[in-house]
């Protein structure tokens, strides 16, 4: 077997391995499962002639997720000026259980629209930190950024949820994000 076979074959067992985990972080920043799909797939097309460098490197899932987030932070930057928001989640009045479950999609639909109004950076920052529980250092890491501007985003992105009534405090200095599955 050649040394590119061997590449090939080790960058098919990191895809088959860390997909979902990629999908998860692309779904909560774009918000949307088409759009994470490609996210993540344009992001592997990307750094797949690159793949020697993201072995070389200590931690492969953290980096191929900065790849994610960059990728997810310039194509924002592309489509702001030409995208139009459509409402694309149907209004659901009962489950298959008959149970009438409209509160609980309102208030889902109602935290994605909280999550949609935050920046970019915000969103990103607010996901690798509470969702993927990383430091503020691996944070600002991976938004090749300051420390302090990892704090100033989280902390205007906790606000901006606050205000909204979607994020929680359970009085110990635990917070976390109420309906996000």
């Amino acid at each position: 077997m050649t040394s590119e076979q061997l590449l090939n074959d080790r960058f098919a067992a990191f895809v088959r391995a860390q997909t979902d985990a990629l999908l998860k972080t692309a779904y909560l920043l774009t918000r949307n499962g088409p759009d994470a799909e490609e996210l993540v797939q344009d992001t592997l097309v990307w750094l797949y002639p690159r793949w020697a460098q993201v072995e070389a490197a200590e931690h492969q899932l953290a980096y191929v997720r900065k790849a994610v987030v960059n990728r997810f932070l310039a194509g924002r930057r592309k489509l702001a000026s030409t995208e139009v928001a459509l409402e694309d989640v149907p209004r659901l009045a009962e489950s298959r259980t008959g149970t009438d479950r409209t509160a609980e999609v309102d208030e889902r639909l109602r935290m994605w629209e909280v999550l949609g109004g935050l920046s970019e950076r915000q969103r990103a920052a607010i996901v690798l930190r509470f969702f993927h529980d990383l430091a503020d250092d691996q944070v600002a890491e991976a938004l090749d950024c300051r420390v302090g501007t990892v704090r100033s985003l989280i902390s205007r992105a906790l606000s901006a949820l606050r205000e909204s009534g979607s994020f929680a405090d359970d009085g110990v200095g635990t917070f976390y994000l109420r309906n996000v599955t």
